[in-house]
């Protein structure tokens, strides 16, 4: 049963959402990652940001009434995490975006009070691994063959449109520095891809060319054939326990 709303309670739905739904999107990799390690990295990486929405979703009513029976508009994630896989550079470069502003988000929780500090406080130790892992793989395939090398700046190109959504204050989410998290972002990512022989994607990321309007519940195209997929089979058997 859905609790009354608080003042949290849409910061709760924003990181909870933004973590199940990057967690389903990793998820999809299992059995089909270019290597074994790669299943198990992946598959660990939405263990723990399904773990992260469990605890986040909690904050607001029934986890599973949430995840699985709530409509495409009432979701409040980041478009960036819905969309879809492509091919690996394209998760590396999601990940590389998410994580470093995860992690700089999750300091600035932990170290402030409120109800997001137990969880932020435990979760940075687990996005910092997933900001290296990102970091690695950029640095691998940045610096690798010429193949490599264009999907990987394709990739960050590709997605560098849905960044700007990061950086828009979320109600709820009171004491953080929203100008200090993006200029830590932006300097983290450059570094990265700067290392990895990349180039930064140029253009704006908030205005006419941006995209970003997950946190108001619009989505693109993939999120609702993804939610389909992911609620089917409780909405099939309502009611049903295992």
């Amino acid at each position: 049963m859905t609790q009354a709303p608080t003042a949290a309670t849409p910061a709760a739905l924003s990181l909870g959402d933004d973590a199940l739904v990057l967690a389903q999107r990793l998820g999809e990799w299992a059995g089909h990652a270019p290597a074994l390690e790669e299943d198990v990295a992946l598959a660990n990486i939405a263990l723990d940001l399904l773990g992260q929405a469990r605890v986040l979703l909690s904050l607001v009513g029934d986890e599973d009434e949430l995840a699985y029976l709530r409509e495409e508009r009432a979701f409040r994630n980041l478009q960036l995490v819905e969309q879809p896989n492509g091919d690996f550079a394209q998760t590396i470069a999601r990940q590389l975006y998410f994580s470093t502003y995860q992690r700089l988000l999750y300091e600035q929780l932990a170290s402030s009070p409120g109800p997001f500090a137990p969880l932020a406080a435990k979760a940075v130790k687990e996005v910092t691994y997933h900001q290296d892992h990102a970091e690695q793989w950029t640095l691998r395939l940045g610096d690798g063959t010429d193949e490599s090398h264009t999907r990987m700046q394709r990739a960050l190109d590709a997605l560098w449109r849905f960044t700007g959504e990061m950086f828009r204050p979320v109600d709820g989410l009171e004491g953080i520095d929203w100008q200090a998290l993006e200029e830590g972002w932006r300097a983290s990512v450059t570094g990265i891809i700067g290392r990895a022989t990349l180039t930064m994607p140029e253009g704006p990321q908030s205005g006419a060319w941006s995209a970003g309007a997950g946190r108001q519940g619009l989505h693109t195209e993939p999120f609702g054939r993804m939610l389909a997929e992911m609620q089917h089979l409780h909405r099939s058997h309502l009611g049903a326990t295992w």
